[in-house]
């Protein structure tokens, strides 16, 4: 018998126990993450009746694998565009639950007596809500249409990006077991600028190289890429002190806004699955039954403060962002349960050695029942906001209510607000991709061009290279908005505001010449006045480059077109609503899609002949046709099977339209009967008009409609008529056409016409 490597067997036995449980779960109806546990406890060395895992060292491996293609998967998922319009109460209710729960967990650990990181590290795992067991739930409840659900998986998307801070912070207090508020600042500092640079640069780079290798990606090509992005930028967050998962979800969120995204969603599901059910049977490998049972208090009162410090901090959380005390408490009621978050922060805090070995199995066991009683959480929300709301007294009641009714009208934005942040947005990236380019060509190109080219001639190339990289950033930190709509009406509204308007210009330009500065100080030893000099000279020579305003110009437009080109594609081809339609909703006019049937009188008559606008105040704006949209399509075009037109019109004017577009295209069943198709044959005699003639000179087809199937001649076979030949006395001829046309035909004939076929 050959000799089997323990990791294949181990796998053998992993994979077959999850199988099993996953159908049992399948059947229980319950999520399929609880049968990885199950089947990893079944498969633990602390299951006496059941074979084990021989080489837990190498399933790790595997798990820390499966951690990674989950938070690829799950940044695939994410956008962050998604950020921007979960808007406010999302962000408040998600912040407001994520600072209590850390606060919570801390308190019940050192309650307990924990250690300072097994009190944290238990705060950052009961913070965080599970989304695939919220989704699973409200599918199977069928709640994913209701208004409170929306809100509920906007909370859970900002939740998953603060899991990823909240993963780096503990990393980093780990590793340097420091709580001191300076050292924490440094590292969200860190994380800030590395995301910031990382999403920027993938942006720009990313979509325009898969566009280029397009026509080269099979399905097999594009998986192998994108991982291969996947695992490079794993590595790099590894070099740069990060974990792992954070770069894996930093690329999946880069690829999330190229137009494969959903192509590498589909083709990385299979092996995601894989590794993941890997990871969970992992999971359930680490939980020991014994200290279970001796942890027992613990795990009470940790799944009572889930279920109550959730329910409680999730309607407060909603409640402050302005939300009516129902929808709050719904969505309070909807996240009372953790998961895979809990155990890769879990994952996490032992593979760095910092938390003790009874909290993995304590969490397990605390996600398993707490997700168990997620269903009923969730039913039991609505009569639990009624009792509230009965028993609530009626000035509590009216200052909620005119709290909800009064946040919705606080949505003015200033000017000023507008400007400044657009303002701060374009000086920190910018600054941020400088600060980068400096350092990289500092580390890696300064040492080499001084080696070939010793000297102040080598100093002077490496300055030249580095201004010549910063250049187009510089000068759009400088200049970029002075010329603005919001700039230029601040300036002529009031005079009071020129001189703030000024200090933006001065602060960015002092920038510019701070960088410039750094640089030279850095390569040339100078005096400071000589250097301020040259740096002034430069950054006025900057402003004053048409070239380089272009190529500012440029590099912008390709980034926000790369962000952007997934949106554009899906409005292109009509599977999303221009961003426009919203503002329509405002004039109380509606932009709706309405696909032309094969069979609708409309089909091959122009816009000119059907005249929508005058008949049903219908304006078209587009016609979608296969992969080609023809925008504001003049009077001359026809419409198509299968068109998608888009228009737009009042809620009454759209409902005329549709009705009138159901009754040109309803099937007539006169229609109907009058083109049944039927097969006839009758016999050419003497005085049949068709005696002597050709088949061209008869003109069965052409007057008559009708197809010649065969013809009968002597006893001979049915066979196909030769154009050429007449027809003589004694032939019988099959014809077929629709029953209107045959029958005109016979009675040309007169007499002679047989029996129906």
């Amino acid at each position: 018998m050959s000799h089997l490597a323990p990791l294949i067997a181990d796998l053998a036995l992993i994979l077959i126990c999850a199988g099993i449980m996953t159908l049992l779960f399948k059947k229980l109806k319950q999520p399929l993450v609880l049968g990885y546990v199950v089947a990893g406890f079944l498969a633990s060395p602390h299951m006496a009746y059941t074979p084990s895992v021989m080489d837990t060292a190498n399933i790790q491996t595997w798990a820390d694998i499966g951690v990674i293609f989950l938070l690829f998967a799950l940044g695939l998922e994410f956008s962050f565009k998604k950020i921007v319009k979960v808007g406010g109460v999302a962000i408040i209710a998600a912040c407001t639950i994520i600072f209590c729960m850390i606060l919570l967990g801390v308190a019940v650990g050192t309650g307990f007596g924990w250690q300072r990181m097994d009190c944290i590290f238990l705060g950052g795992m009961i913070a965080m809500s599970s989304t695939t067991i919220i989704y699973k739930a409200f599918d199977d409840l069928g709640m994913r249409k209701k208004q409170f659900t929306g809100l509920v998986l906007s909370v859970l998307i900002l939740e998953d990006i603060l899991a990823i801070v909240l993963m780096v912070m503990l990393s980093t207090m780990a590793v340097s077991h420091n709580f001191e508020g300076t050292e924490m600042l440094g590292s969200i500092a860190k994380l800030l600028f590395f995301l910031i640079l990382w999403f920027v640069v993938g942006i720009y780079l990313i979509p325009g190289l898969l566009k280029r290798c397009r026509k080269l990606m099979s399905e097999e090509t594009l998986l192998i890429v994108s991982l291969g992005l996947c695992f490079g930028m794993v590595v790099m967050a590894a070099h740069t002190g990060f974990s792992a998962a954070f770069g894996a979800f930093i690329m999946g969120s880069i690829l999330a806004e190229t137009v494969e995204a959903e192509s590498i969603e589909r083709l990385v599901k299979p092996v995601k699955d894989l590794f993941g059910a890997i990871f969970f049977v992992s999971v359930g490998m680490m939980v020991d039954p014994a200290m279970i049972v001796e942890y027992a208090g613990p795990i009470v009162v940790i799944t009572l403060a889930v279920i109550l410090g959730q329910s409680l901090f999730g309607t407060l959380g909603v409640l402050l962002a302005g939300q009516p005390l129902k929808t709050a408490m719904q969505c309070g009621f909807s996240l009372t349960q953790i998961g895979e978050f809990a155990f890769i922060i879990a994952s996490l805090g032992v593979s760095l050695h910092v938390t003790s070995h009874f909290l993995y199995p304590i969490v397990v066991a605390v996600s398993v029942i707490t997700t168990f009683l997620t269903p009923y959480m969730i039913r039991l929300a609505e009569p639990a906001s009624n009792l509230v709301d009965t028993h609530l007294p009626e000035k509590w009641r009216k200052f909620l209510t005119r709290y909800a009714s009064g946040s919705q009208t606080m949505n003015h934005e200033s000017l000023w607000k507008k400007l400044i942040f657009a303002l701060v947005r374009i000086t920190v990236v910018y600054s941020i991709i400088c600060v980068a380019v400096i350092a990289l060509v500092f580390r890696f190109l300064v040492p080499f061009v001084h080696d070939s080219l010793p000297g102040v001639w080598g100093s002077l190339l490496a300055a030249f290279i580095i201004i010549l990289c910063i250049a187009p950033f510089l000068r759009a930190i400088m200049i970029k908005k002075n010329h603005s709509e919001e700039f230029v009406t601040l300036w002529k509204d009031n005079r009071g505001n020129r001189a703030p308007l000024v200090a933006t210009i001065v602060l960015r330009l002092l920038l510019g010449v701070s960088f410039v500065m750094f640089v030279i100080a850095g390569l040339f030893k100078m005096s400071v006045g000589l250097v301020f000099g040259v740096a002034v000279l430069l950054v006025t020579l900057m402003i004053l480059s048409r070239q380089l305003k272009k190529q500012s110009i440029m590099i912008e437009r390709t980034f926000f077109q790369n962000l952007r080109y997934r949106d554009m594609r899906a409005e292109y081809m009509g599977e999303k609503k221009p961003e426009y339609a919203g503002r329509l909703l405002s004039r109380d006019l509606h932009l709706t899609d309405f696909e032309i049937p094969g069979e609708s009188a409309w089909v091959g008559r122009t816009l000119a002949e059907l005249n929508f606008g005058k008949k049903y105040g219908i304006h078209v704006v587009s016609i979608l046709r296969g992969k080609k949209r023809i925008n504001i399509p003049g009077a001359s075009v026809r419409l198509f099977p299968q068109d998608k037109i888009q228009v737009i019109a009042t809620d009454e004017e759209l409902n005329i339209f549709g009705k009138e577009m159901d009754k040109v295209s309803a099937m007539n069943t006169d229609v109907i009967e009058k083109s049944e198709m039927i097969l006839r044959q009758f016999c050419v005699d003497g005085q049949s008009p068709f005696l002597n003639k050709t088949l061209k000179e008869a003109g069965i087809r052409e007057k008559y409609h009708c197809l010649i199937a065969g013809v009968e001649r002597g006893g001979e076979t049915l066979h196909a008529p030769d154009p050429h030949e007449p027809f003589v006395e004694g032939d019988v001829v099959w014809v077929v056409g629709e029953s209107a046309d045959v029958y005109e035909l016979v009675s040309q004939k007169g007499e002679g016409f047989d029996m129906e076929v």
